[in-house]
């Protein structure tokens, strides 16, 4: 399979699962709106179904959708990122670059959708919200712990159970996000994928929002660095598992 293949089907998965996902955020948090204070659960239920919509969408390039996943996938051992795609370099920062690519499209055609809503939400953080996480109680280093311990378990069970997303497929892997999202994400807001946090903040940054506020630079690197320690910590351990359970018989 060609990497522009790869590049495509990786754009379009991940725009579909930040479109929708970011959209049940905005349908919550936004005034107006007719989900307001629609609730945690409608959340964590939304990120689920989008996640679902996107392993559809790029199943042609194994639906990644997140560089947590990708580098799970390197630090396994893996020879394929998907069929008849080899891990190289090339092949690496092609997941990368049209994972971030598609995350920003996403996050700005959901704030084309909700454009109304936006000018007349009142409160900047809400509306910043809607593109990426933040903490309920900002502490850099257990907020990075929480990252690390919510992407490890995406990872590790999609890899261990399932070979990859779309070896896992589109519904349980959407039910595990829903399920991380319900147990792990009181904390951090589970951004378990440093696209799906980074590109909507950059594109929350750059886009003409009415009374926006600060994108939070300070933050930023949490959910970057945070899923990248969980994901290659989930691709090592489905690796040595063998070996493990090996040595426990």
């Amino acid at each position: 399979m060609s990497l522009g293949i790869v590049f495509l089907s990786e754009v379009m998965g991940t725009m579909m699962l930040t479109l929708l996902g970011c959209g049940v955020v905005a349908n919550v948090a936004l005034k107006g709106s007719k989900g307001l204070a629609g609730g945690t659960l409608m959340v964590n239920w939304g990120w689920g179904l989008a996640v679902m919509a996107g392993v559809f969408v790029a199943a042609k390039s194994g639906a990644h959708l997140n560089p947590a996943v990708t580098v799970g996938i390197l630090s396994s051992g893996a020879d394929e990122y998907a069929p008849n795609v080899a891990v190289s370099f090339a092949s690496t920062l092609t997941y990368f670059g049209a994972e971030m690519v598609g995350a920003f499209i996403g996050a700005v055609v959901c704030w084309l959708a909700y454009k109304q809503h936006f000018d007349a939400e009142p409160v900047a953080a809400n509306k910043l919200g809607v593109f990426s996480t933040g903490p309920a109680i900002r502490s850099y280093g257990w907020n990075v712990v929480t990252e690390i311990v919510g992407t490890f378990v995406l990872v590790f069970i999609i890899l261990h159970f399932g070979g990859g997303v779309a070896g896992l497929g589109p519904l349980p892997v959407a039910l595990l996000v829903v399920g991380i999202g319900a147990s792990l994400g009181g904390p951090t807001g589970y951004a378990i994928n440093p696209a799906r946090d980074l590109g909507p903040r950059i594109a929350h940054a750059l886009l003409p929002i009415k009374g926006k506020g600060s994108s939070d630079w300070s933050y930023a690197w949490v959910p970057v660095v945070g899923p990248l320690i969980g994901g290659a910590l989930g691709g090592l351990m489905t690796q040595w598992m063998p070996d493990l359970l090996a040595a426990a018989a």
